[in-house]
């Protein structure tokens, strides 16, 4: 027995599933070989290093100035990166599959997936646990494992698909599976489970809630409405349930902000409007996006590197609406500062004013899912599944363009509707990491100098580059090509 016990410990401290380097608050026990594994400190310790991968979708990587998040929004077509040594390749759309962030991602999703396997078979041990607290540990442990997976198959299609911790030599090598197959054994299935648990519906430490478990399902039945899986109605249905039960939360739960602006003060992290988020503070980690998003070398800040390595295309800030609050200056964009002139429009939304004018230390959080981003997933759902807009629906999309000061819309057919939240979602959620998500399921992409939505394959973006079949689905990094024989790669790598 002793044995196992130290087995389990040292293959927790092999694959790192001790180390939570911060994200949340509170310092998890150390597990040693004579720590005893039924003890409840054992046991949070467990569930505590199913957050160590959640900054996968914004962490520092591609080299100088470069993170996670650029690769999405450099995929758009909407963003640029002045500093990047190799983001040209995905404006210009010639990446491979040994270029910038492809495999961080895939290898930082399946560590979050380890993870939560450990968790999942090792948890039910524990004898000092209530029955209560040990639902509640495996909701949380599936709603992340949904989390990671979710993430894999939009962005890769088929993976080989992990449900137990590998143990042998033979599991290490894994084919690929559908993404349907994804969809229909871990993901759906991992958080219908977790939609059962008595988790509060916000939690202010930023651990898994009520909340972000709806949230998160609600993104996922949309998703699978949409492409590749074309589940169509009876997702569309699935994803309306969930999402309006956030959305019938408003005003006690959860609420808008009454200014964009609070979005960025750090006392209000985990609250209001934030469902889920990741989790940054002055001390353990910090959110790498201020410094990454300041023009570069402008000496306007106190970070040694100011590095202009994510910045909007000035085509998308002059796509929106005249009059849209969100465009204004240091609401969503920022083009001078103490008097200094930057030379054009920067991000705004990780303006953490303090970590910028003294201590270079952002603390502000990286929000996953907020309450905007819920009401149109109902918006768009509902309309969807009940053959067009609700009045819910769209008294949701007026309250977003009431926020950024534009006129109400009325009543509108299903697919001009539609379209009202497409656009909605692509202002208000900007550089958020959810527009190039929205372009795949829709297979539509907003043309900024058009302002009218183009086929997804055969759009050209203004970088003069055009999408292609391929671009639905990032290349297997090559490395795991390597190591794995059992892995084929997508089309067109």
């Amino acid at each position: 027995m002793k044995k196992h016990i130290i087995y389990i410990v040292l293959f927790l401290f092999a694959t790192g599933l001790i180390s939570c380097e911060g994200f949340l608050d509170e310092d998890p026990a150390t597990l040693t070989t004579q720590s005893e594994l039924s003890s409840p400190e054992a046991a949070r310790a467990l569930v505590t290093s199913i957050y160590a991968n959640v900054n996968v979708v914004v962490t520092g990587s591609g080299g100088w100035g470069g993170t996670t998040l650029s690769l999405l929004e450099f995929m758009t077509g909407k963003a640029d990166g002045v500093a990047q040594t190799e983001g040209f390749r995905f404006n210009q759309l010639t990446y491979d599959s040994q270029s910038f962030y492809i495999d961080t991602y895939w290898s930082q999703l399946y560590q979050g997936i380890l993870r939560c396997n450990v968790a999942l078979e090792q948890l039910p041990r524990y004898t000092a646990v209530s029955q209560q607290q040990l639902a509640d540990y495996l909701a949380e442990a599936r709603a992340m494992r949904a989390f990671y997976y979710f993430y894999l198959v939009r962005m890769y299609g088929d993976v080989p698909k992990i449900s137990e911790p590998v143990k042998t030599l033979a599991g290490v090598n894994t084919p690929r599976s559908p993404v349907k197959e994804i969809y229909d054994d871990l993901i759906i299935p991992d958080l219908l489970a977790a939609e059962t648990s008595n988790l509060a519906w916000r939690r202010p430490n930023g651990e898994v809630s009520k909340g972000f478990i709806k949230s998160l399902l609600a993104d996922v039945y949309l998703t699978y409405a949409g492409h590749p899986v074309n589940a169509g109605q009876t997702a569309y249905v699935e994803s309306a349930k969930r999402s309006k039960e956030i959305v019938d939360l408003r005003g006690s739960t959860f609420d808008l902000f009454d200014e964009y602006t609070d979005m960025i003060l750090p006392a209000n992290k985990n609250s209001g409007e934030f469902i889920f988020q990741v989790q940054f503070d002055k001390i353990n980690r910090n959110n790498p996006l201020t410094a990454v998003a300041l023009p570069t070398f402008a000496g306007i800040s106190a970070y040694s590197n100011e590095f202009g390595g994510l910045v909007p295309r000035f085509e998308f800030v002059e796509s929106f609406d005249a009059g849209d609050k969100r465009a204004q200056e240091k609401q969503f964009f920022i083009s001078e500062y103490n008097g200094v002139q930057l030379g054009g429009d920067y991000l705004y939304k990780w303006w953490d004013k303090t970590a910028i004018d003294s201590d270079a230390r952002s603390e502000l959080n990286f929000t996953i899912y907020r309450l905007a981003d819920v009401m149109l997933m109902y918006a768009e759902a509902s309309n969807r599944a009940e053959g067009g807009p609700n009045a819910l629906a769209i008294q949701s999309v007026n309250d977003i363009r009431e926020r950024a000061e534009l006129a109400p819309i009325s009543a509108m057919s299903i697919d001009a509707f539609e379209e009202e939240v497409w656009n909605q979602r692509y202002f208000e959620l900007c550089y958020e990491g959810k527009l190039w998500f929205d372009m795949l399921r829709t297979r539509k992409v907003r043309n900024d100098i058009t302002k009218a939505y183009d086929n997804f394959v055969g759009h050209r973006n203004v970088f003069n580059a055009t999408f292609e079949e391929r671009q639905l689905r990032f290349p297997i990094p090559l490395r795991e090509m390597d190591v794995n024989a059992e892995l084929t790669q997508n089309a067109g790598f």
